[in-house]
C-alpha cells in the first residue's frame, strides 16, 4: 500500500528530494504522494522530520 502524507506536513521538501521514484510533489496544502508511482520503500517516511508520512 502506498504511503500518504498527513496534515502534519510542514512542506519542508525533505521527502520530495529523498523519494527515489519521484512520486512526491507539492500539493495545495502540503506535499502529496502519487500512489501509482510510490514504490512503497519507506524512504520518505524515514526522512520526514515531523513524522507526517505513514503507510496508507
Amino acid at each position: 500500500m502506498a504511503y500518504v502524507i498527513s496534515d502534519e506536513c510542514v512542506s519542508c521538501g525533505t521527502c520530495e528530494s529523498e523519494c527515489p521514484a519521484g512520486a512526491i510533489s507539492q500539493g495545495d496544502e502540503h506535499y502529496v504522494i502519487d500512489a501509482d508511482s510510490c514504490m512503497e520503500c519507506g524512504t520518505c517516511a524515514d526522512a520526514c522530520p515531523t513524522g507526517a508520512i505513514s503507510e496508507g
